[in-house]
This record gives structure tokens, sequence and C-alpha cells, in this order.
């Protein structure tokens, strides 16, 4: 069961050989609004996957340098890297504390990377984390059976707006990258 992480929404969506990913800018303590604009998203690998998470911050940061550390001893496979960090976070003393998750994506696959050591390939090539992913993913979803002229970029960017509309612990301050 993976876990849930409030406090966050990211979205990635895999369309037309575009992906692109986004994030809301808030960051929440408790209830209430520690900061409107912090960027969730960072491109590794000199900008051939990005990595957008949710979760605490400092164990997001830990999780990404992790992951890196994968990317480089296994020659940038996504995949092998992913559920190499994925054991390591679920068996390791200092790692399974960490609340965090993560969407990985590059030009060809796109990963959701949980403590609970989950690996997943998302159905749809949609995914998303974070207490408004649900609003986020629905409305992507949609766009993406409906509005098929849409980029990647542009489904993304509506859906995370109709999850601010919707989720407290998201705002309308976004960041996005976009692979072609």
């Amino acid at each position: 069961m993976m876990q849930k992480i409030k406090s966050t929404t990211v979205l990635a969506v895999m369309h037309n050989g575009q992906v692109a990913i986004g994030a809301d800018g808030q960051a929440t303590m408790g209830n209430t609004v520690a900061k409107g604009k912090v960027r969730k998203i960072r491109k590794l690998q000199g900008g051939k996957i990005v990595v957008g998470f949710a979760g605490s911050t400092a164990d997001a940061f830990a999780l990404m340098e992790k992951f890196e550390e994968k990317l480089g001893a296994y020659g940038s496979n996504m995949k092998r890297a992913a559920i190499e960090l994925a054991k390591d976070w679920r068996t390791d003393r200092f790692l399974r504390r960490l609340e965090a998750m993560m969407i990985t994506a590059n030009k060809d696959e796109m990963l959701v990377i949980s403590g609970t050591g989950d690996v997943l390939e998302p159905d749809h090539d949609v995914a998303a984390i974070g207490s408004g992913s649900m609003y986020a993913q629905s409305a992507a979803l949609a766009l993406k059976k409906h509005a098929t002229q849409l980029t990647a970029e542009e489904m993304v960017r509506e859906s995370l707006g109709i999850a601010a509309d919707i989720c407290i612990y998201t705002n309308h301050n976004l960041t996005l990258e976009v692979l072609e």
C-alpha cells in the first residue's frame, strides 16, 4: 500500500512524444502555509531525467541524491536505479524513516517510487502524487482522452490548476519541466 503524502501535488504526463512534469509551489507546516514558491521539480543526468517529489523537503533531497547515485551506478538505467533505491529505502535504518514520494521520468518511461518499496509504472502515461494527486490525475486523464490536441505541458498546467482550485494544500505557483 502506497503511503499518503499530503501537502503538495506533483503530476507527470507523457503525450505525443512529450513528457511534462509539474508541481505546485506550496510548502505547509501542519495546516499553515509556510512558503508559496517552493521548487519541487529537479532535472538530473544533464536534463535527461526529471524528478518531482512530495513530502518532507529534506527527505526528498536526501532521496534524490541517493537516486542520482543509483543512476550513476547503473549506467543511467532509470528503472534499475529506481528499484535499487526502493530496496534501500525499505531496508536501510536511516532511509526507511524518510517521508517522501517521487515521480521520475525520462523521454521513454515514467515511474512512481515510494518508501514502501513500490516502483510503479502508471497506467495511461499519467502519474500523480501528493494531496491533490487524485484531482490532478483525474483531470489529466480526461484531457488526455478528450483534448488530444493539447501538449503534455498544457495538460499538466491545466490539471494542476484544477487541483489547486480544490485541494487546500496545493497552490497555483507552478513549476513545470518538459522533455521532448
